[in-house]
């Protein structure tokens, strides 16, 4: 199991590098999420399968590099 990194917020500054199973919770005292580069998420695909409450999601990165979420 891993240790999740600071619970700091990250800023544009941060030098804080993620890979895959790093997290970063939400801070519920401070109501700020914490950002999750999309590159750690893809890697090097263009699409990832998503769980959430028993569904599956697909999250694709179009030509132009935005994000589609579909069910």
């Amino acid at each position: 199991m891993r240790t999740p990194p600071s619970q700091a917020p990250l800023s544009a500054a941060s030098t804080t590098t993620l890979s895959r199973g790093d997290y970063f919770p939400v801070s519920e005292t401070a109501g700020i999420t914490q950002a999750i580069p999309s590159s750690a998420l893809f890697g090097d695909r263009r699409e990832i399968t998503i769980s959430h409450q028993g569904a599956l999601y697909r999250l694709r990165i179009t030509r132009q590099g935005k994000l589609i979420l579909n069910k």
